[in-house]
């Protein structure tokens, strides 16, 4: 039935439960027309692509801490320049799919992507677990098996895109945390969820049928391909296609496939391309200083702090888990600022304290760190190559029985004359670029969703999510490589500079950074 005012839809959806997170008919103050059933239909399609974001980020970390160990004992072959492959292989795929899983979404049920893409992640799973049965070259089974994934993970553009087509402005900003939340904690539960099958061994079971071999690195991918089949399903059984304009009002579009006559046509009207180039460089920028910083932390603490491999994986380990539970508490507390500053306030906010953070970083005084006098090339965790760098999250400091010794790293010269971080400085740095970063991602694809209007998103989402996974291959290149020859004053001061241009840039396109329908008047910001 069509209820004709809003207040009487009010009055009885008013005692229903809240949707996830706080999004409640009663708050929304425009005149709409929708029925109870379309809002309650509209809410739990949105609720699994929740679910969605967040078992695709949980695929992604789950198995983060036992790739290498895999790695190394399917092929003997792989070093630590392939182990740079595989990882970044994730970020190429989701890269080069996350436009064409857009592109498909425009034009097609979101449905169709949102299920080829999770099925494309489960073989991609099944794959991960069988890669020790070929006789040879085993490490490129695994390296097709991460690219495959992140194809898979390129449904994240449809599921952006539905979000911000099936909200209002007034929902949207909450959508998108929620989305942010979720994807937090899928990174933060994944390696936790690696950690609980720890005690299986990595010998294992074999089912002798299948050849399949249920050890702690197989277990993991079986669980999320489980997960994907499950999620398939609720996909299937729960997600209905939904377009709201600006205001809250039901719209037809082309994936809408039960259009009725009382739903509006979608407003047009140009989308303002420089505001739309603008914020995916700002999504880049947010993404590239974060994946600097998660990149080099390990090298950082080891070289500053002389910590054991041991004691870097754990520390470090406790400051990223730290920052995911930040993360959430920002996404929160973001969703109440917004309504009372604006989501352009707080992006030049979060950029601000990004800056910060990493000029607190800058190394001042004259204390110097440790020096590591001995011969390390075979001991140590080179600054060359991303592989190289991220070697340091797995290997055992006592796996050949010996104890390793610590320091910065002789061969790199600036060792000598660079000043320590000291702990104070770097925790503190730590705290800030942990509340500045998910301000910055959650404000950048927020404003974007609103620059964009109420048309079709998918490819316009594809591009920025293909802006983020091309600044998290790069920001691990670029800082290993700054790192290693030029030290930490020169990386640091480098992303400040970043930093600074970025700022520059959204202060020049700042007041383009409105909603479509604000633009052109028919709404009030």
């Amino acid at each position: 039935r069509l209820v004709g005012t809003v207040t009487m839809a009010g009055l009885r959806i008013e005692g229903e439960q809240e949707p996830l997170l706080g999004d409640t008919p009663g708050s929304r103050e425009w005149d709409i027309l929708e029925t109870e059933e379309h809002y309650k239909s509209r809410w739990r399609s949105i609720r699994i692509l929740y679910l969605t974001m967040f078992l695709s980020s949980v695929g992604f970390s789950i198995v983060m801490l036992s790739i290498w160990p895999y790695l190394q004992k399917i092929d003997q072959t792989a070093d630590t320049r392939f182990l740079g492959w595989v990882i970044a292989s994730y970020s190429l795929g989701q890269m080069v799919a996350s436009p064409i899983f857009g592109l498909w979404s425009n034009y097609r049920p979101r449905k169709e992507p949102l299920i080829v893409s999770i099925f494309i992640s489960v073989a991609a799973n099944c794959l991960y677990a069988y890669v020790h049965i070929p006789a040879s070259h085993n490490k490129y089974y695994m390296l097709v098996a991460r690219g495959l994934l992140g194809i898979g993970a390129g449904n994240v553009a449809v599921v952006r895109s539905y979000t911000a087509g099936a909200t209002s402005l007034q929902e949207r900003t909450s959508s998108m945390a929620n989305i942010s939340m979720c994807q937090a904690l899928g990174f933060i539960l994944g390696p936790v969820f690696q950690t609980c099958f720890a005690f299986i061994g990595e010998k294992g079971v074999t089912w002798d049928v299948i050849k399949l071999r249920i050890n702690m690195y197989t277990t993991p991918v079986l669980l999320s391909a489980f997960l994907g089949i499950l999620n398939i399903i609720l996909i299937l059984a729960i997600l209905r296609e939904h377009r709201v304009d600006d205001s809250g009002r039901q719209c037809k579009n082309i994936n809408f496939e039960e259009a009725s006559s009382d739903e509006m046509q979608v407003p047009q009207g140009n989308i303002d391309q420089v505001a739309v180039v603008a914020i995916n460089v700002l999504f880049f920028v947010a993404l590239f200083i974060f994946a600097v910083f998660e990149t080099i932390i390990a090298p950082l603490t080891m070289d500053m702090y002389a910590w054991t491999q041991e004691q870097a994986v754990l520390y470090n380990g406790i400051i990223l888990a730290a920052l995911g539970v930040e993360a959430v508490v920002i996404f929160v507390g973001v969703k109440l600022l917004s309504k009372k500053i604006g989501e352009r306030a707080i992006l030049l906010g979060g950029l601000i304290i990004v800056w910060v953070g990493f000029f607190i970083l800058l190394p001042w005084g004259n204390q110097f760190p440790r020096i590591q006098w001995e011969d390390l090339h075979n001991n140590s965790i080179p600054n060359t190559t991303f592989g190289e760098i991220i070697i340091g999250l797995w290997k055992s400091p006592m796996e050949d029985g010996n104890e390793r010794p610590t320091g910065c790293w002789i061969e790199q010269a600036w060792c000598l004359y660079t000043p320590v971080i000291h702990l104070a400085q770097f925790l503190t740095s730590v705290v800030l670029i942990g509340v500045g970063y998910p301000v910055c991602n959650l404000m950048s694809y927020t404003l974007y969703s609103k620059v964009l209007g109420p048309k079709p998103q998918g490819v316009y989402m594809g591009w920025l999510t293909a802006s983020g996974s091309g600044a998290r291959i790069l920001g691990p290149v670029f800082i290993s490589q700054v790192y290693a020859h030029w030290g930490p004053r020169w990386a640091f001061s480098l992303v400040c500079g970043i930093v600074v241009l970025t700022i520059t840039l959204l202060g020049v396109v700042y007041r383009r950074l409105i909603a479509l329908s604000v633009r052109y008047g028919r709404i009030q910001e």
